[in-house]
């Protein structure tokens, strides 16, 4: 080994430490290595519209008992490192797994930390404890010392289920599933998960299903849901492999049939309670016909004590229930953790995040001129020519006591104004106050969008409660593959459950005092779809609800209010098949058209927050823009000599991408996009007078500085000039604009350049015209 000290970590591993492991009876079936043991995506960092991932987790070794038992982590470091150098790391990931011993070693020998117990010890490279040993000490020393029953050693050696369309489970995932099956093995009866939206809860369920029935702890299994879409798409996905012995409740079939042959059952409440209450669940199924139930988003009506969810969880008492919730209610009328106890395990928004599987998000908060405040003039009416009550209306009132058209106009052409500088075809949710204003707002978006409307007329859709036709374009616009809807104006339907994979814009004009509803629907944006372009997501917030970010409940502790009075539960009104979705008939509401208000954006801030929700930063786009430029460049004097040495002036635009500034994007909103790049940004960050490109382009023509070059080449230039004053200095620098109109009707570009007396010639007469552009900008 006297060469050790010059090999790579790599070498390390090749040379001593899989070899250490391997002779002691762990095959290389029982270790997974680095580029397979990937624990994390690595975090989504943003900066304005652009993104870049963090470093992910990997550790170097996994070593299993089974494949649904990991037991161990080793991390390896090269020879000038310590033998215990590696040990944070290795306890770190064992930590997030859920695994009980974690080794570091450089070559020379091994450091074990042993969480059982918690002690830690050092041994040479001949003394790795064997496989059979390693799970030995597992078995004995596991519940502090009393082992593992015969019924966890039966679910401990069940397999997860694989196969070509299911992917491993992640870390996160593994250890729910692992908890809850060993929980249950033990004979707990009651648990809750508590798992972010869009980290996996009913594949979580599924996996715990599919491994209970096969360790033949469970034999009947109940599936409860209180909307459609959500079993719809539990036993279109992750259910998939269980399909032959699922059977989805229909109380009038069944009662009839009284199928009882099938292993999991899938059933919406209102399948088992029926009109005023009538008990369908003791027709159907006897208390002790199940052994498992799972209550999906059971933030719902199952935290509440006198509810008919409760009915039901009641009369299946003898069989284990789990509650499963990305937002778990604890209200003084209700209260999850009451029944189901403390959460089993708990992963997080923000370790969603931060670990990569979660879109991170930035909010834009829209501000109109009415937003605070709005007073109609002595004696104003509306439109059906009725008096409006005089006194003052803000965002509390809108589209509940009050309709202000131009208000929704104004919001339609804002969301509208966002996706034409992102993407037009980005799945779009708006939030609406109810029914009727999300159709008001549907044909707002549709009259913005006209052009994308005649291609894809359901580019805009209602989907809410009682529009069967909204309803029957819910699958399309929750689907990958499926480009329209895009635009889905909605009022509670979409706030919970719905799978939208893709949505990358959820725009809020409605009132939300729910932190659990607020979640829900941040929620309905954090799904990742990389190789669909799906990273990150923006909420629009015309209403200031992402207040809510600073209530200590976004990011606080879990438990019970101490106002709980079990006694004072809230009757649960369950909803129909179909949802009620605020289309309840209203008191007629005054109607305000645009003459009699005229609404209008007065400010955007752009807020990025942490994975805490913490507020990082708060910034108008203007600001935000101007902080960024003089951040690079240390005066105007410096900017223009940068702009001056620059071999393309794109890449000064392209430096400004870097930072995530759009400058078409906010020169579109500023209504400049005649403007020059270098007059833009010398307008917004240094306060000076901008030229439009037009102008620019005639004062170079002013100077008649084309007359040493021959008519045709003249010709030429001008063209060019032309096409820097429609398109921008980018269309002179690209020789690719020789191929178009009109340079194609004075011949090909290799003939054009001829005209300036070969290529070198033609690009030293495109660098002086440059230099002519920007003459007075010293």
């Amino acid at each position: 080994m006297d060469d050790v000290y010059s090999l790579s970590e790599e070498d390390i591993k090749l040379r001593y430490i899989t070899p250490a492991i391997v002779s002691k009876a762990w095959s290389l079936e029982d270790i997974t290595m680095e580029t397979k043991v990937k624990l994390t995506d690595g975090k989504i960092n943003l900066r304005g519209n652009l993104m870049a991932r963090g470093k992910a987790k990997y550790a170097d070794y996994m070593l299993y008992y089974n494949r649904a038992t990991p037991i161990a982590i080793v991390e390896a470091k090269d020879a000038n490192h310590s033998v215990g150098f590696g040990m944070q790391q290795a306890k770190e990931y064992a930590s997030m797994m859920d695994i009980p011993f974690a080794f570091s070693s450089n070559g020379f020998g091994f450091q074990e930390y042993d969480f059982l117990t918690g002690k830690e010890r050092s041994f040479s490279m001949d003394e790795f404890p064997t496989k059979e040993e390693l799970y030995g000490r597992y078995l004995a020393e596991s519940h502090d010392g009393n082992g593992l029953s015969d019924e966890e050693l039966k679910v401990i050696r069940q397999p997860y289920c694989t196969g070509i369309d299911i992917f491993p489970p992640r870390y996160y995932q593994r250890n729910a599933v692992n908890r809850t099956v060993n929980a249950i093995a033990q004979g707990k009866k009651r648990m809750l998960l508590v798992m972010a939206t869009g980290t996996g809860k009913t594949y979580t369920a599924f996996q715990i299903v599919y491994r209970l029935i096969n360790a033949g702890l469970v034999k009947k299994v109940l599936y409860l849901a209180d909307r459609n879409i959500l079993v719809d798409q539990s036993i279109e996905q992750d259910f998939k492999p269980l399909t032959n012995v699922i059977h989805k409740v229909n109380y009038s079939q069944d009662k009839n049939t009284k199928s009882t042959a099938h292993v999991v059952y899938f059933s919406l409440y209102q399948q088992l309670i029926g009109e005023d209450g009538k008990q369908n669940y003791a027709e159907l199924f006897k208390p002790e016909f199940f052994d498992l139930v799972i209550v999906d988003e059971c933030h719902r009506g199952s935290a509440k004590d006198d509810s008919n969810w409760r009915e039901i969880l009641e009369y299946f008492s003898g069989a284990t229930q789990i509650g499963m919730t990305a937002t778990p209610k604890e209200t003084r009328y209700q209260s999850n953790i009451t029944y189901f106890g403390e959460p089993l395990y708990t992963y997080s928004l923000k370790e969603g995040i931060d670990d990569g599987f979660l879109a991170p998000f930035k909010v834009i908060n829209i501000t109109t001129n009415i937003g605070d405040e709005w007073r109609p003039t002595k004696g104003q009416l509306d439109i059906n020519g009725n008096l409006i009550e005089d006194r003052i209306y803000n965002n509390q009132d809108y589209d509940y006591n009050i309709i202000i058209a131009d208000r929704i106009r104004e919001v339609a052409h804002e969301i509208t104004s966002y996706l034409k500088t992102t993407d037009r075809m980005a799945k779009t949710i708006v939030f609406c106050a109810d029914e009727d204003h999300a159709e008001r707002m549907r044909i707002a978006l549709v009259n913005e969008n006209a052009e994308m409307c005649k291609k894809y007329p359901d580019y805009v859709v209602r989907i809410t409660g009682s529009d069967a036709y909204g309803q029957s374009k819910l699958d399309y616009f929750i689907s990958v593959s499926s480009k329209t809807p895009v635009i889905a104006t909605t009022s509670k339907l979409l706030s919970t459950g719905v799978d939208c994979k893709m949505v990358k814009l959820i725009a809020l004009d409605q009132r939300i005092n729910s932190m659990t509803e607020f979640k829900q629907i941040v929620g309905r944006g954090t799904r990742i779809r990389e190789k669909e372009g799906k990273t990150h997501f923006t909420i629009m917030d015309f209403r200031n609800i992402t207040r809510l970010f600073a209530d200590p409940d976004w990011d606080g502790p879990l438990e019970v209010d101490k106002g709980y009075l079990p006694d004072r539960a809230k009757p649960y009104a369950p909803p129909k098949d179909k949802p009620d979705d605020g289309g309840k008939v209203h008191e007629e509401r005054p109607i305000v058209d645009r003459e009699g208000c005229e609404v209008r954006i007065i400010n955007k801030m752009v807020s990025v927050y942490d994975s805490n929700g913490k507020l990082l930063r708060t910034e108008s786009i203007t600001d935000y823009t101007k902080k960024n430029i003089n951040d690079t460049y240390a005066n105007l004097n410096d900017f223009i000599n940068h702009w001056n040495e620059a071999e393309r002036k794109a890449e000064i635009t392209e430096l400004m991408r870097e930072s995530g500034i759009d400058l078409q994007a906010l020169k579109e909103d500023q209504g400049m996009t005649d403007v020059d790049d270098f007059d833009f940004i010398c307008h917004i960050a240094y306060g000076k007078k901008p030229l439009t490109r037009k102008e620019r382009a005639e004062n170079v023509k002013k100077r008649d500085v084309f007359h040493k070059y021959g008519p045709e080449a003249q010709k030429v230039l001008e063209a060019l000039l032309d096409k820097y004053a429609s398109d921008g200095i980018s269309q002179l620098e690209n020789r690719k604009v020789l191929s178009l109109d009109p340079f194609r009707q004075m011949g090909s570009p290799a003939t054009i350049a001829k005209l300036f007396g070969g290529n070198q010639q033609y690009f030293s007469a495109v660098k002086e015209l440059e230099t002519m552009i920007y003459n007075d900008i010293a």
